[in-house]
């Protein structure tokens, strides 16, 4: 099984730059928006992101983003910000706070170093994370 990740990695390996690529692979799953910027292999921004629709994140990135969407970090991306969103996919390394509203889902070869708040966390093995992880559930959702 594939992950949108990965999918969105094969087509845009060769991209450099921050772009807006074509629709993601013509799946469509109703939480994850398609890829509307991409921020590519060897690109260094620095500032605040603030977006609404997924963006795929392969370079690096110091800063802050803000979100209801998904933000994906790629194998190879290093995030060093504060990180506000919908749901954050990470294969990368991402040092500093993660605050996502639906969920955090931690691939293989992700590092997380910082604090996670979220009401659903997932994490293969081969994860590294060190900092604090918080989670409630959604508001208005009643634990069973």
């Amino acid at each position: 099984m594939t992950t949108d990740l990965e999918n969105r990695e094969s087509m845009h390996g060769t991209t450099t730059g921050m772009t807006a690529p074509p629709q993601a692979n013509g799946s469509s799953n109703g939480h994850r928006g398609d890829v509307v910027a991409f921020i590519g292999p060897g690109v260094v921004f620095k500032g605040t992101i603030s977006y609404k629709g997924s963006v795929q994140i392969d370079g690096r990135l110091e800063g802050e983003i803000h979100t209801d969407g998904v933000l994906l970090v790629g194998q190879q991306a290093v995030v060093t910000a504060k990180v506000s969103a919908g749901s954050v996919i990470s294969k990368g390394t991402i040092t500093g706070d993660i605050v996502a509203k639906e969920c955090v889902q931690l691939l293989a070869s992700a590092v997380m170093d910082g604090s996670l708040k979220t009401p659903q966390l997932s994490m293969e093995t081969g994860v590294l994370l060190n900092g604090t992880v918080e989670m409630k559930p959604e508001s208005g959702r009643l634990l069973s």
